[in-house]
């Protein structure tokens, strides 16, 4: 932990995510004497795990693209990504020597696919011009005479005429995020929408995931239906089997989808490119090329060997038939079950798992231009914290960078 020499701030900042380290890196741009705290020994211990610790930085799209992929309160983000926009994000990253690449979907990496670069390269900006503070905890916040004191656990005292909290959420708890802004927050006043995991792996009811954990599955299509058998959510791309259910980038995105799991069913399609037809015939040239061997082995030419005994099992066959005894009937019995794999959602896994929490303080409490509480005079919010939620392709990064730039700039004009 730095000795601290000075425990009085112009800013003061909690949390030393992407929101903190950006609201702090703005404020002191701006000319502001800005003090950040994190609990960690190092900041951006979240960050640097984001991606599969590649740190899909961003989303290469316009404004209203971002919007769009913004689940709760998108108009609340509307003129802060006017001021603080995908654009500027991927040049201020680059300005401060980090090359970035575009992949599928418009999502943007660093070029060496290493999050640490990212996180090393804000605190180095972090360095040269924030009053850094590590392994803090603070412990209590209270406002007197228009000045925010800061008390944390380790002892020391902080004192600040503005106070930006950016304590990130309740999911990964282990890198920190353990929920102590809502409590902060509320203790200033402020109204906590209820929390839940979004971009959550999923819990399903089907046992025959069990025999083939840990199998990544890519170039699959993912469908979400309804109580109603009505498709609301469909995406292509990569998904992994688990031991408990399903995770990965498109098991992500259909949770952020799903409000009530009960009478909800997912559909897994593991030959998107082909309809029924054109798979059926690619079915019927391997049986033909494989006459005298059993659904088993032949099987293995169109399907990872995991699912082979899975998709048998689905359709009613034994592995052990010839295929030259496999009739018209059971060949489209196996083409079906390879195109929907039907799984009954169990229920969310727990929150601490989840990529984002969804819920937070209250969007009607703080300004949108500015991100002040309009209950406390001189508190800020920026990131997580805030009841905002987006889908995955690198867009809740982009919020928590976008309010902690908005934050830092508001609190540092206004000082």
């Amino acid at each position: 932990m730095k000795t601290i020499e000075k425990n009085d701030h112009e800013i003061t900042v909690i949390g030393g995510g992407p929101a903190g380290m950006m609201a702090a890196i703005t404020a002191a741009r701006n000319g502001a004497d800005v003090a950040l705290l994190e609990k960690n020994p190092k900041v951006g211990r979240k960050l640097r795990i984001t991606g599969k610790g590649r740190c899909n930085i961003t989303n290469d799209s316009d404004i209203e693209t971002h919007l769009q992929n913004i689940k709760s309160n998108a108009k609340f983000l509307l003129n802060a990504y006017y001021r603080f926009g995908p654009a500027d994000l991927i040049d201020f990253i680059q300005s401060c020597h980090v090359p970035l690449k575009t992949e599928r979907g418009q999502r943007v990496f660093p070029e060496s696919d290493r999050a640490t670069d990212i996180a090393a390269a804000l605190n180095r900006e972090l360095i040269k011009q924030v009053k850094l503070y590590t392994s803090c905890s603070v412990r209590n916040i209270r406002k007197d005479n228009g000045v925010f004191h800061i008390s944390l656990a380790e002892g020391g005292n902080f004192t600040s005429s503005k106070l930006i909290i950016a304590t990130g959420g309740i999911s990964y708890p282990a890198t920190g995020s353990t929920g102590d802004g809502y409590k902060f927050a509320n203790n200033l006043g402020h109204k906590i929408k209820p929390l839940s995991p979004s971009l959550v792996p999923l819990e399903i009811k089907e046992k025959w995931f069990r025999e083939i954990s840990n199998l990544s599955l890519k170039n699959v299509t993912l469908s979400l239906y309804d109580k109603q058998n009505r498709l609301i959510f469909e995406e292509f791309g990569e998904l992994l089997i688990t031991n408990y259910g399903i995770s990965g980038p498109i098991a992500l995105s259909a949770s952020a989808h799903i409000e009530e799991v009960d009478g909800q069913t997912l559909r897994l399609d593991l030959k998107p490119a082909m309809d029924e037809q054109t798979l059926d015939k690619r079915l019927l040239r391997a049986f033909d090329e494989n006459m005298r061997k059993h659904l088993g082995k032949t099987m293995k030419q169109v399907l990872p060997n995991a699912l082979v005994a899975t998709i048998a099992e689905l359709a009613d066959i034994p592995l052990q038939k010839p295929v030259h005894q496999i009739s018209r009937a059971e060949r489209k019995r196996i083409g079906f079950a390879m195109k929907n794999m039907k799984m009954t959602l169990s229920r969310f896994r727990p929150i601490e798992e989840a990529i984002v929490t969804k819920g937070g303080v209250l969007t009607s409490e703080i300004e949108p231009q500015t991100m002040q509480s309009k209950i406390c005079k001189g508190l800020y919010f920026a990131g997580e914290i805030i009841d905002v939620d987006a889908y995955t392709g690198g867009f809740n990064l982009q919020i928590a960078f976008t309010t902690g730039y908005v934050a830092g700039y508001a609190s540092s004009i206004n000082r």
